[in-house]
Formats: structure tokens, C-alpha cells, sequence
């Protein structure tokens, strides 16, 4: 059986006026994180709680949005289960990139000639991509940041692979893609 091609995120909406739980047919899951600080209410549902400064913070913080991430499969509302999926996601990326990075910043901050920034949320990434990548530090599998991440990435696993959130995910795509 061939994969349905998930929708590219668009990020043509007017994600200020456009509430998703009122028009889920505007979705689109998109890859990875795309989206999540863009799709409201969810947004700023699941914002508050996310946090991966140390590891108990983590812990606190991936077992709350996982908590919403149950309630919002409960509820069948799909685009409210994949936003916290996409927190949790985030969540582990973003504390990788602590663990790794010192500031979290994996490139020198030099400019390069070509420093074309589009404004958020059309950016591709770093405006110092392509600069040489920092160091990385030499306990980036041990910090506290690498614990926080590995918290996060045993949550959005169980949320990713959650069997209720793939038939959700299908019956979403079928209908609104």
C-alpha cells in the first residue's frame, strides 16, 4: 500500500485571525515542527508548559504536554494531538541543540556574504548556516541539557507511535488532503 503525501505546511494563512479547532481543514501536518508556534489556540495551550531547562523541569514539562496530547486525543481533535506531538518533537531538538551548542548556537556568528534573512516564518534555518559549525561540547551526552532531551524524545516517541494519534492521523489525511 502506497503512503498518502502529507500536504506541505502553508504558510500562507493568517495564522493571527485563524483559530484550527474551528477549521481543522486549514491543517496541514506538514514535517517535523512546522507550524508549531504558528497554530493557535493550540499554541498557546501547550506553550506555557514548555520547558527543558534542567532534567526534572524537562520531565514536568514533556509529561504535561503528553497529559494535553491525551486529552486532545480523547476529544479526537487531531490538529491539537499532532501540535503537542510537535512540542514534545521540539522540545528534544531544541535540547539537543543546548546539549550540543554552548548558547544552543551551532554556527560562528560571522557574517557570510550571502546574508539574505527572510522574516519569520519563511526562514530557512540560521542566518549563520553555512558559517563553520561551533564545537561541540565535550559532555554533549551527559548535560543536563542531553538528559532534558532524552526525556523529550521518550514522550514524543510514545506520542508519535500512540495507535489512537496514527488512526487519527490517517482519518485526517484522507479527509482534508
Amino acid at each position: 500500500m502506497e503512503k498518502k503525501k502529507t500536504q506541505a505546511f502553508d504558510y500562507s494563512l493568517d495564522f493571527k485571525k485563524t483559530d484550527f479547532r474551528q477549521h481543522p481543514e486549514l491543517y496541514r501536518p506538514g514535517v517535523g515542527e512546522q507550524g508549531v508556534l504558528l497554530v493557535e489556540p493550540y499554541k498557546s495551550e501547550i506553550l506555557p508548559h514548555w520547558r527543558f531547562k534542567t532534567p526534572a523541569i524537562a520531565e514536568d514539562s514533556a509529561k504535561k504536554i503528553f497529559e494535553l496530547f491525551q486529552q486532545y486525543l480523547a476529544q479526537q481533535d487531531f490538529v491539537g494531538a499532532d501540535m503537542a506531538r510537535k512540542f514534545l518533537q521540539m522540545g528534544f531538538t531544541r535540547a539537543r541543540r543546548y546539549a550540543n551548542y554552548k548558547g544552543g548556537r551551532k554556527y560562528a556568528q560571522i557574517q557570510s556574504k550571502d546574508t539574505t534573512i527572510l522574516p519569520y516564518p519563511y526562514s530557512s534555518g540560521s542566518q549563520y548556516k553555512g558559517n563553520p559549525v561551533n564545537t561541540r561540547q565535550s559532555d554533549a551526552d551527559t548535560n543536563e541539557k542531553a538528559q532534558a532531551a532524552a526525556i523529550f524524545k521518550e514522550y514524543w516517541t510514545k506520542a508519535k507511535s500512540n495507535p489512537e494519534y496514527l488512526h487519527l492521523r490517517d482519518i485526517f489525511l484522507q479527509k482534508y488532503t
